[in-house]
């Protein structure tokens, strides 16, 4: 019955509302058009969603205090997580792939749906379909739809602060670079549509970039954290639902 309900709500293109189990914490998934269709977050994974899971916000104190959580989880980082940006309503950042996978498994077991990365493919879908016909951005297009070097002040910014796209998405350009899995033929993960830390140049629909030394060169950990990147505060993702 669920599947059924899933298929129709994608059918009449209808915005789907979830929420993480236990908690007051809601998202929104927006329909993607297409082959096979799809849902996709209305924003970058945000940090009141991203804590229950990273912080064990989930767990009473007695679960917490005897480890009767069995999943893999990430430990404190060096720091603030948000890095001063701001975190109420703020995209989560600087996790590593792996982070931002675990996070998708351990969502899908808490709410029973499918919850994943997008591929590069979907990704690429819904960013043009949100863009339409004219995918050639103006500065001030892009200044509407995109936090980049030349607007940002030098931080990450709250999701949805600026203009949604023909499809509802906000920030699939900008702010964050987004994780997704590599090509459908298997190819490395990338992040895409550039951040807040880019010049404008580099924030568009057709932006990739893989993980560089760089992006954690200071973590003073051996071997480096397979959850946080300590240089990348310009990497976040947000998340895609099958029917």
């Amino acid at each position: 019955m669920a599947a059924k309900i899933s298929l129709l709500l994608l059918a009449q293109n209808a915005l789907y509302r979830d929420s993480i189990p236990g908690t007051l914490v809601r998202f929104e998934m927006m329909p993607v058009p297409g082959d096979p269709p799809l849902w996709i977050g209305k924003t970058e994974v945000t940090w009141d969603e991203y804590d229950v899971w990273a912080f064990r916000l989930d767990l009473t104190p007695r679960e917490r205090s005897s480890g009767v959580d069995a999943t893999a989880r990430p430990s404190r980082p060096y720091g603030a997580p948000d890095r001063g940006f701001g975190h109420h309503g703020y995209p989560a950042l600087a996790m590593t792939y792996f982070a931002a996978q675990t996070y998708c498994a351990w969502l899908s077991a808490k709410t029973g749906k499918k919850y994943r990365l997008p591929t590069d493919a979907e990704w690429t879908r819904a960013v043009r379909l949100g863009l339409g016909a004219d995918s050639v951005l103006t500065s001030e297009r892009r200044d509407a739809l995109a936090w980049h070097a030349g607007n940002a002040r030098a931080k990450a910014h709250p999701a949805a602060a600026k203009a949604a796209d023909a499809l509802g998405l906000h920030d699939m350009l900008g702010n964050v670079a987004e994780w997704v899995t590599g090509t459908d033929s298997g190819g490395p993960p990338v992040v895409r549509g550039g951040s807040w830390n880019d010049p404008p140049a580099r924030v568009g629909p057709t932006v990739r970039a893989r993980q560089t030394p760089d992006w954690n060169e200071t973590d003073p950990q051996f071997p480096k954290s397979r959850w946080w990147l300590a240089d990348a505060p310009f990497v976040g993702f947000r998340i895609v639902r099958e029917p």
